[in-house]
């Protein structure tokens, strides 16, 4: 069956020595499509991905207000998508070339041990960013010692710590594989025995999804469910609070940020959930296999699409973003330019009561 760790190698492109009394069809039109198809979306990706990135992190390191704790979390999380999105071309090379990878072996290890770590860190850091909004608005009190911008760097190096520490094994048995059968020099896992591959999937599986989108999803809906509840007392009392309404607004971006992650991921992690069932023969036969080999395809560059769309979720649900980039380009905007900016600035300005702890 194909690996399930990231980017993979069909199973019809790694069977080659399996005597099976079972002959799967051929679905080479299909891989066509594919192999057209998907190098050309990921090449999307990945330049609209690095050009949003970047915006977001001039904007965030340039503006010249202190940075707020959740900004401190996103901006590590699009140092993470930059560290995807420079490996993506190499993927979408490999694709293109019906997965004979022509970058060598370092390449091969470097690339995926990178897209591991993309996964693993940007999941831990929407759970930190997820908890600081837990703490804020649910756990009001007796938090000032957690919630603090030093503890927020600290938990960002953890973060990269723990991603770095789950890629290892990406790293130590990637390598760059023959398979004379299909006359190709694949990127693919070469671990030491089959237990291995499952050990790793299922890792990959509890450790880089559920466990963390279990953690998320209780943080966020119930972040949620306290504003809302405020916001029904302070009807009922007939009291507007423009700090409630702030809160809200800055905590629907957070929201929007953690559903896109798990909307994009979640398919991927249900193949390889599905895959661990093929490798321990639950599941058997030639619909499972050709579904897998093509689901995970799928899935993947379903998840390559997370990377692009954060920098456009801050500026088209993020208020306060938009205000920050808008402070921080107008610099460069020539004096005579049109100054139809600053009115739009002016329009948020009430924002500017806003700064959270």
């Amino acid at each position: 069956m194909s690996e399930t760790p990231l980017m993979n190698v069909p199973s019809s492109k790694q069977s080659e020595n399996e005597s099976n009394s079972t002959i799967c069809p051929d679905l080479n039109d299909w891989w066509e499509i594919v192999f057209y198809i998907v190098p050309k979306y990921i090449d999307t990706v990945c330049v609209i991905g690095i050009l949003g990135n970047v915006f977001v992190l001039f904007t965030y390191s340039l503006h010249k207000a202190p940075r707020k704790i959740a900004e401190i979390y996103l901006m590590n999380l699009a140092v993470a998508d930059l560290i995807f999105l420079t490996c993506l071309p190499f993927w979408a090379e490999n694709i293109r070339n019906e997965f004979n990878w022509p970058f060598g072996n370092f390449l091969c290890r470097g690339t995926s041990a990178s897209i591991s770590l993309n996964m693993y860190t940007s999941i831990y850091l929407l759970v930190a960013v997820s908890m600081d909004r837990y703490l804020t608005f649910v756990h009001t009190l007796n938090h000032r010692g957690i919630r603090s911008k030093s503890m927020a760097k600290w938990i960002c190096l953890l973060a990269w710590f723990f991603g770095i520490l789950l890629s290892l094994p990406i790293f130590m048995f990637r390598t760059v594989k023959h398979f004379p059968t299909w006359n190709i020099s694949a990127c693919a896992l070469d671990f030491p025995t089959p237990s291995w591959e499952t050990a790793e999937s299922l890792v990959l599986n509890i450790a880089g999804f559920v466990l963390p989108s279990t953690a998320i999803i209780f943080l966020n809906f119930s972040t949620i469910h306290n504003l809302q509840k405020k916001a029904r007392e302070q009807r009922s009392l007939r009291i507007k609070s423009c700090k409630e309404h702030n809160d809200m607004k800055a905590t629907r971006l957070i929201f929007t940020v953690v559903l896109m992650f798990l909307l994009c991921w979640t398919p991927y992690h249900l193949f390889v959930f599905l895959d661990i069932l093929f490798q321990t023969e639950v599941i058997k036969g030639c619909f499972w296999e050709e579904l897998l080999n093509f689901g995970e395809q799928f899935g993947y560059t379903l998840a390559t699409t997370n990377s692009c769309i954060n920098p456009v979720i801050y500026v088209f649900v993020g208020k306060y973003f938009r205000q920050k980039a808008l402070e921080v380009f107008s610099q460069f905007i020539p004096c005579g330019f049109p100054l139809s900016w600053v009115l739009f600035k002016e329009k948020f300005s009430y924002f500017n009561v806003f700064r959270q702890k």
